[in-house]
């Protein structure tokens, strides 16, 4: 499978990771970490020296309870940075995490190359179309409600059956505006319990009978350390050990905070398939 960004095709066949640089000063792991432009810059380069092929920027915090940011501000945050990494690093494949379309046109007009959408176009009437037409991949998340109202819709059917029907019908509404890249992301954390996460976690092969790619992110997130009774800080190893799991069951997109050790689980798990 592959992905057009900027003209470049990116074979998702192997694995690719993506770097995550969180603008936000209240993300749960990294908030307020890269303060400065040499900060900034430092830390993209670490990343994409492990590896990286895509930097994806956020400037609103999506994790459970995460304050509002004003659409002013969200743009006010990203454009800039974009900008900064264009200039020092202009072939960076920049994803932007955004459920805005209006912050997705200028990200994109910005020189950003992809939009990750939590909302899979549910929060922003406007987001497929304008996705349409600026003819770039979209990552596609599997989220109820907002940010901060997700966990209270975690009552599913079938977890697994409801979540692959939601896809089906946000992909047939994006194709149908003539999107053509379409990634899709379960959204480990999001309108979900910590049970919940691994159940989908060891069904998580049956989302490739959606024939997209699928990105995964579950890097440090709770449903790491609240299950090892730890903390963001020290779950790396059970990142590492559930990435591992996602690659064999079809990933085709890891992101990530730590990209150089989950560079080595796309090579251990690609070499074991030789034998």
């Amino acid at each position: 499978m592959t992905i057009n960004c900027k003209g470049q095709l990116i074979d998702l066949s192997t694995p690719k990771v993506m770097g995550i640089l969180n603008i936000t000063p209240d993300s749960f792991y990294d908030g307020g970490k890269h303060k400065n432009e040499t900060d900034i810059l430092n830390h993209v380069e670490t990343m994409l020296n492990q590896g990286a092929t895509f930097i994806d920027v956020g400037a609103y915090s999506s994790r459970p309870n995460a304050a509002f940011v004003s659409e002013t501000e969200e743009l006010q945050r990203i454009t800039p940075i974009i900008d900064l990494i264009l200039k020092s690093f202009p072939d960076t494949l920049i994803s932007v995490d955004t459920f805005r379309s209006a912050v997705a046109k200028q990200a994109i007009e910005s020189g950003a190359a992809m939009i990750n959408d939590i909302s899979a176009g549910l929060l922003d009437k406007n987001m497929l179309p304008t996705v349409a037409d600026l003819h770039v991949p979209y990552i596609m998340m599997h989220m109820r409600g907002t940010p901060q109202t997700m966990q209270q819709f975690t009552k599913y059917d079938n977890l697994t059956k409801d979540i692959l029907f939601y896809f089906s019908e946000r992909i047939a509404a994006a194709r149908a505006l003539g999107i053509i890249d379409i990634i899709v992301d379960p959204g480990f954390g999001f309108s979900k319990t910590l049970e919940q996460n691994y159940e989908l976690m060891q069904h998580l092969e049956l989302f490739q009978m959606l024939d997209k790619p699928m990105l995964i992110g579950i890097s440090r997130k709770s449903m790491i350390y609240k299950y090892l009774d730890t903390t963001p800080q020290e779950a790396l190893n059970g990142s590492s050990v559930l990435n591992t799991i996602a690659l064999q069951k079809g990933a085709g997109i890891l992101r990530v905070h730590d990209v150089k050790e989950a560079i080595e689980c796309v090579k251990l798990v690609e070499h074991l398939k030789s034998y």
